[in-house]
């Protein structure tokens, strides 16, 4: 793995996280497999970089483990994720009860339809991180998403799906809630409002996108 800061990382915590943790991802839905969680990793160290007092190795073990409850369902996917980081065992070689309770906690408020704030700046920043606003990306995610979970749909409907998601999560008062105003998905949020806001190019990406993945 190559990504920031890792030097100030355990080299026998990240060698567990990339034989135990990381293979898991290659299971899920493309729009959370390995390269996701890589992503979510290297963008949280970026943010944790210049935040004084951070512990560089929860910032990575939370990352890496934050999406892992998938394994169980979607809907609950982020309290899984935080009780198989409590069950891990092998997390007691490098962190306490008390950082472990932290990253449990951070991993449960990750999620960007929760209801509350996350409790601390760990949670923040895995937060942050998964919001990966990239336009491309995101509308991309958003069909494999729809094709993977709702295969009874027809085009249109998934059409339907989509600009529904889109509107309810990204568009100007959705769910989506930012935690660094000074990150670069600011930018990327708007750049990406600008595209659900027109629907004739918002039609013309999905059947692009939809030919492709379909």
């Amino acid at each position: 793995m190559c990504t920031k800061n890792m030097k100030d990382i355990q080299t026998d915590l990240i060698a567990y996280v990339e034989s135990d943790i990381i293979p898991r991802y290659d299971t899920f839905d493309k729009a959370h497999d390995r390269q996701h969680v890589l992503t979510v990793i290297s963008e949280s160290m970026e943010l944790a970089k210049n935040i004084d007092g951070i512990d560089l190795s929860m910032v990575y073990a939370i990352a890496a483990y934050h999406d892992t409850g998938l394994c169980r369902d979607r809907k609950t996917h982020h309290i899984v994720s935080g009780e198989i980081i409590q069950a891990d065992a092998t997390l007691r070689h490098w962190f306490s009860e008390e950082e472990i309770i932290t990253m449990k906690e951070a991993v449960e408020d990750h999620r960007a339809s929760a209801d509350h704030e996350p409790r601390s700046i760990y949670g923040r920043i895995v937060a942050e991180a998964d919001r990966i606003i990239d336009t491309d990306t995101t509308l991309r995610r958003t069909v494999q998403y729809g094709l993977k979970h709702y295969p009874e749909l027809d085009k249109e409907q998934q059409y339907e799906r989509f600009v529904a998601h889109l509107n309810e999560k990204y568009a100007p008062g959705g769910y989506l809630k930012l935690w660094f105003p000074e990150s670069k998905n600011a930018l990327q949020l708007r750049q990406l409002q600008s595209v659900i806001c027109n629907k004739k190019l918002l039609r013309s990406l999905f059947e692009n996108i939809y030919q492709e993945e379909a």
